[in-house]
């Protein structure tokens, strides 16, 4: 039980800081739907490469902690970013700095 416990938390750890991660790759022009698409992505791929690190392809086994540890990635991304990162202007200004100087000038 232990193991699921820490799996599950590490994915809500991962999770937490994934928005400052996707923000480098997501561009201020890019629309709501584009930008929400890429966050669930990068998230859901996180998720896989946190349960693999947590116990290996082995983890996979486990249909339901895969899933949990996936699904924690993901609502922890959402919730931190909601909460934390846009409220405080820094996922924002690191989609900003992050933005090649052509794409800035198209806008």
């Amino acid at each position: 039980m232990s193991s699921t416990l820490q799996t599950i938390a590490a994915g809500s750890g991962v999770g937490g800081l994934l928005p400052l991660v996707t923000a480098i790759v997501q561009r201020p022009h890019w629309s709501v739907q584009t930008k929400q698409l890429v966050a669930v992505v990068v998230a859901l791929v996180a998720g896989v490469a946190t349960v693999v690190s947590s116990g290996g392809l082995a983890q996979f086994e486990n249909g339901w902690l895969s899933i949990g540890t996936i699904g924690a990635v993901l609502a922890a991304s959402q919730a931190a970013y909601d909460l934390i990162w846009k409220p405080t202007s820094l996922a924002p200004a690191i989609e900003s700095a992050t933005t090649p100087k052509r794409a800035r000038a198209a806008e």
